[in-house]
């Protein structure tokens, strides 16, 4: 019996060009991995050869810990007679071969676990030899045709690589059917799959989110379900893609799509009953290998396990398209001690207390433990005095964890602004609330401890099951839809995710400043903004990438707006101040965010940048300056880097503050005031260019969290007032809200400030020349409130209203 689907999914015409007959055997060859990050050949094969050896060691050293150990003589439970001395070696608790030997034989979880781990090392090492068959056709490649050698290829850049891959490309015709590639084509081979994958979340289809019961909302991606998802889409037996390069084309067509769709739920639901059957053997691998990996480092270091780390949910949702695993965490890492710096902001007061105190207990335990092993180690050899000491330190380690530090003062919004500057995704409903729960427990979802990680990778084969069986199953015919329409196929590139195309006018959002050029229905338009950041991104991290004439005047008429408002209003970035980004973005500010190519950074910038891209490293500086050829193209890659990060984190803020803006006018709210005891009389005025459209009447609320704060203001008997308020980045927006003029306007907003109920109000607009044939539409209130930016406080002054115009 066929299952019936439903879905919103539509059906997207490719506007690209498709690929000639033939074209999927004429491919360029691009490495599917970025080599030049992983130190070259020898460097790879030794990882994949540790990676066999280190399977070998797991099984094979837990299965004589289990079977071939004497533990009785370990624990001196049992005396050994010794002819030549009294002393118990750790041979003596080793088992001889023929008794350890016939435990094994004679266990039969022991040989079945034995025979699923040969199976698996066999997968590998067969996998192992194909990886060195390509990871010696990619030195080729690159000593032969890129003419690198392997010496020198840990000292080149990914920019480097690329352009020598560009000019390759005119000079042999690699791809016979183009005849030049660009850095767009590069990417699209490299990150195909993970094109997709960050689509896929980013329109929420793949069953990452919950509700578990006590727990609320809640996110779940482990490396075992991503593994599971790859292998169903794109590379196992049976999955949508013939090769790595080209989708089946019965996925290309509509027609059968609920065919499809049932043929896909049975796959899903075959390969959620083997990942039930393997749940034990591979959650015994699981902990095994943590055991393994993670003992040494948390005798090492106690307090690990609560540090932070970046989920794998998080780095998916905000990676852009089109960017490599190096930029990625280049960008995340960037932001890591902001990040850690706001979760700690959270320490609980009840937390820190009890923590104190059992601090205070352990420590005068441990104390008097040192001081007795001090007076006379023999208390050492006291049975459990060694281990009591140990677990001791741990745990005032821990206890330290929970106590912050007294002379830190910390800011929530600041650090979330900083935040933001580095990860260029965040829900505009933080901004303003940065110092609620709510905030910090959905940005833990993205930014988790290193023990829940831990802990979820533990659980992994527990649930991974239960999710592609029951969530991932009715999504079947979601997935089809989505593959078939948003897949375009790309001269001397295969098919590829349209998504990262990155083309706003088939996946442009109109509140991030793509209103007027993007034709994208609800279904088509990317969340967050990905489409326009991603290719803000790309194209400031790849400056000789020629983009599309439309795309050209976008990047070129964004930059236009925050170079003017840049070097406008500096204060618009105070909030980076005092920080790594905030340094170096001072310096670059006299710039301006041109930045397409080398030249545009003036001497101080160049200066003040080279001084600061290599701290502490002076030899270096000296080598680079002496002459060498590879420290220069290093100094200079990290300079243009440095800027390119710095760039881009200014057009972040930019975009979400306009973003912001034009929500704001989206969802505009006003609040009828019961008791009209005082007014007040709120003005925003709102600058943007001249258009040649004639003006149309509409509405820029005021957020209330924002209007509150005047209650404090408003004494009992104050007289109505008038407050006149400004944009922190100057709304120079074009078209930026729907019905809003693009001219200068004023949005007055009638408020009521009541001694019980602060300050009221409703809103009307007054443009400078106001059409009546067009009628604002009034949409319902946001909850919570979004955040205006500091500089909105900043133009705050209070002036009397006339007595006639009070009511």
């Amino acid at each position: 019996m066929a299952a019936h689907f439903d879905t919103e999914y539509q059906r997207l015409e490719a506007s690209y060009s498709d690929s000639p007959p033939g074209e999927e055997n004429l491919l360029v060859h691009i490495p599917d991995g970025n080599k030049c990050k992983k130190n070259g050949f020898t460097c790879m094969l030794l990882g994949e050869v540790f990676e066999l050896v280190q399977l070998l060691f797991v099984v094979g050293f837990t299965v004589f810990l289990a079977n071939c150990v004497d533990y009785d003589i370990l624990f001196a439970n049992k005396f050994v007679n010794h002819t030549d001395s009294s002393k118990v070696t750790l041979p003596d608790a080793f088992l001889p071969v023929d008794v350890c030997g016939a435990s094994i034989r004679d266990n039969v979880a022991v040989m079945f676990v034995l025979m699923i781990s040969g199976v698996f090392w066999l997968h590998r090492l067969i996998k192992f030899i194909y990886n060195v068959c390509c990871y010696w056709e990619i030195r080729s490649f690159y000593t032969n045709a890129l003419k690198m050698s392997m010496a020198e290829l840990p000292y080149f850049t990914w920019q480097e690589v690329q352009a020598r891959i560009v000019e390759i490309q005119k000079e042999h015709q690699i791809c016979i059917h183009k005849k030049e590639l660009t850095e767009l084509d590069i990417y699209h081979r490299i990150l195909r799959f993970k094109n997709y994958m960050v689509a896929m979340v980013n329109k929420s289809l793949l069953p990452v989110r919950f509700r578990p019961p006590l727990l609320g909302e809640s996110v779940f991606y482990t490396r075992g379900l991503k593994y599971n998802f790859e292998l169903i889409f794109f590379w196992g037996p049976g999955s949508l893609f013939e090769s790595e390069w080209s989708l089946k084309p019965q996925y290309k067509r509509g027609g059968n799509r609920l065919e499809l769709a049932d043929k896909l739920a049975s796959r899903i639901l075959w390969i959620g009953i083997a990942n039930l059957l393997l749940c034990p053997v591979v959650l015994v691998w699981q902990i095994l290998y943590a055991f393994f990996s993670y003992t040494e480092v948390i005798k090492r270091e106690p307090g690990s396990l609560g540090a932070r780390c970046w989920s794998l949910y998080g780095r998916c949702y905000l990676r852009h398209f089109n960017e490599l695993d190096h930029e990625l965490m280049s960008r995340l890492s960037k932001g890591y001690k902001a990040s850690s710096r706001y979760m700690n902001c959270f320490l609980s007061p009840l937390l820190t207390v009890v923590a104190k105190n059992v601090a205070f207990f352990a420590g005068s335990l441990l104390a008097v433990l040192i001081a007795l092993t001090i007076y006379d180690e023999d208390v050492l050899a006291v049975e459990h005095v060694l281990s009591s000491i140990t677990l001791l330190g741990v745990c005032i380690t821990v206890c330290r964890s929970f106590i912050p530090d007294k002379h830190l003062v910390y800011c929530p919004e600041q650090l979330l602004r900083l935040i933001l500057a580095h990860i260029h995704y965040m829900p505009d409903h933080w901004q303003g609330n940065a110092h609620r729960y709510e905030t910090r427990d959905q940005f833990s979802q993205l930014f988790q401890y290193k023990a829940v990680f831990i802990l979820e990778e533990l659980t992994s084969p527990l649930v991974t099951p239960f999710i592609l069986i029951f969530s991932l199953r009715r999504k079947s015919l979601e997935i089809i839809d989505f593959f078939r329409n948003f897949t375009v196929e790309v001269v001397g590139v295969g098919d590829t995710c349209s998504f990262a195309q990155m083309d706003i006018r088939q996946h442009g959002h109109p509140a991030w400043m793509s209103e007027g050029k993007t034709e994208a229905s609800i279904y088509q338009q990317a969340e967050d903004g990905k489409t326009e950041l991603s290719l803000m991104h790309f194209a400031i991290t790849n400056p000789q990438w020629q983009p599309p004439t439309e795309t050209t005047h976008f990047i070129s008429q964004l930059k236009e707006r925050v170079q003017r408002e840049t070097t406008g209003d500096r204060q618009t970035l105070t909030s980076l101040s005092g920080s790594e980004v905030g340094r170096h973005t001072h310096s670059h500010l006299t710039v301006g965010v041109r930045g397409r190519e080398t030249d545009t950074l003036s001497p101080h910038c160049q200066s003040s940048t080279r001084g600061s891209s290599m701290p502490g490293s002076s030899t270096d500086a000296r080598t680079a300056s002496s002459g060498s050829s590879v420290w220069e193209g290093q100094l200079t890659s990290l300079v243009l880097s440095e800027y390119a990060s710095t760039e881009m984190s200014i057009h972040a803020l930019y975009i979400h503050e306009v973003c912001l803006s034009v929500c704001l006018c989206l969802d505009g709210w006003f609040y009828k005031c019961c008791n009209k005891e005082r007014q007040v009389n709120v003005s925003l005025p709102l600058l943007s260019p001249p258009t040649s459209s004639p003006p149309s009447l509409s509405l820029f609320p005021l957020p209330s969290h924002f209007l509150s704060p005047l209650s404090l203001l408003v004494p009992t008997s104050s007289l109505p007032l008038s407050i006149p308020l400004r944009s922190s980045i100057s709304s120079s927006l074009e078209g930026n809200c729907p019905g809003t003029p693009g001219i200068g306007r004023t949005v007055t907003t009638v408020v009521t400030a009541s001694p019980r109920r602060g300050v009221q109000g409703e809103g009307t607009l007054t443009p400078e020349t106001s059409s009546p044939a067009h009628t604002p539409s009034l949409s319902p209130p946001l909850s919570p409130p979004l955040a205006l930016s500091p500089a909105l406080t900043r133009a705050l002054t209070l002036t009397e209203v006339p007595p006639r115009d009070r009511k």
